[in-house]
């Protein structure tokens, strides 16, 4: 069938990609850049803002399935520039989806959704949206899941997927960002070093996705439902840190900082760059101190039993996947 991937040229949206290619599927990707290796693979690549509601209307056209992963992410920046991109680019595929009677939406949402400062053990989907937002990115990813669910109807049957901390080969945000601190010497453990985290790798992350649209129909237990990915398995975030950074050929990490110690440095940071206007990103935020210092963690028991989710790369074998291509990339 024919599929449009939004954000088709970023980490997930080309793990989606190459994984509907697999299967036989016509792929057309909406992105802003030009990406002449999915071109390459027969891929139908078409350039574009998200909000640009006619761009999106064309790209549309004919599709039986949308999976939507465009998104603005970060914890810092301008509110018009997360919810034009966030909110409205998502207002913007439920109308088009709707003008072309597009059977299916599968939303790319993120677990922030659900965080507002405190941690979160083995939290489901039973938990609602967060009660108070520590950056723009969680709120409009909140905002646009909303809108999404509440699109779901029997001619459009939609559902929003969590994927948490994706990772892998390819990744050009988390892992990258890591080794750049740690070289630095930028990086802090933030806590006492013990509290546990969710994360996904990419091609599990990627097949979630495909499998919910295989059991997303009108009347489904998929259709207008939010779902966590993960591995499954929850790690202890400062021992997987040191792990990928050992990828790298990095030492671990030595220096520390409390959690509360971090907060409210994060909470002063965030004044200072608003009062002073200052460009670019402050090295630490509440959000921050409370992802990186705080257990989060997620039950994907429903995600399971609703369409079969099962992490096919274990963690292990997806490390080893990255072992080698850090190294690759180091003998360049």
């Amino acid at each position: 069938m024919r599929v449009l991937v939004t954000g088709g040229g970023g980490f997930l949206g080309r793990a989606i990609i190459e994984q509907l290619l697999a299967q036989g599927d016509e792929v057309c990707s909406l992105a802003r850049g030009n990406y002449p290796q999915l071109e390459a693979r027969g891929v139908e690549c078409l350039r574009g803002d998200i909000r640009d509601a006619a761009r999106v209307s064309s790209a549309c056209a004919g599709c039986e399935l949308v999976f939507h992963t465009a998104a603005v992410a970060g914890i810092w920046g301008p509110w018009e520039h997360f919810y034009g991109i966030n909110v409205l680019g998502t207002r913007n595929v439920i109308a088009a989806c709707r003008e072309h009677k597009v059977p299916k939406l599968v939303y790319t949402s993120s677990p922030s959704v659900t965080f507002g400062g405190r941690p979160q053990e083995n939290v489901n989907e039973s938990v609602g949206y967060a009660s108070r937002w520590l950056c723009h990115y969680a709120q409009t990813k909140a905002l646009g899941e909303q809108e999404a669910l509440a699109a779901n109807t029997r001619a459009l049957a939609v559902c929003a997927l969590r994927p948490h901390l994706i990772w892998g080969p390819g990744d050009q945000h988390l892992i990258p960002r890591l080794i750049e601190r740690a070289r630095s010497g930028q990086l802090r453990r933030v806590g006492n070093g013990k509290n546990l985290i969710d994360m996904v790798y990419v091609d599990n992350a990627a097949a979630a996705h495909l499998q919910a649209a295989e059991a997303l129909t009108p009347g489904s237990p998929v259709a207008g439902r939010a779902y966590f990915i993960s591995q499954g398995e929850p790690v202890n975030c400062w021992q997987w840190i040191d792990e990928l950074l050992g990828l790298a050929g990095l030492p671990p990490v030595k220096r520390s900082i409390s959690l509360s110690a971090a907060w409210q440095v994060g909470a002063a940071m965030e004044w200072a760059y608003r009062l002073l206007r200052l460009t670019g990103e402050p090295r630490m935020t509440r959000f921050l101190a409370g992802q990186l210092g705080m257990s989060h963690y997620f039950d994907i028991k429903a995600a399971r039993r609703d369409f079969g989710y099962r992490p096919v790369v274990g963690k292990e074998a997806g490390m080893e996947r990255l072992r080698v291509t850090l190294r690759a990339e180091q003998s360049h």
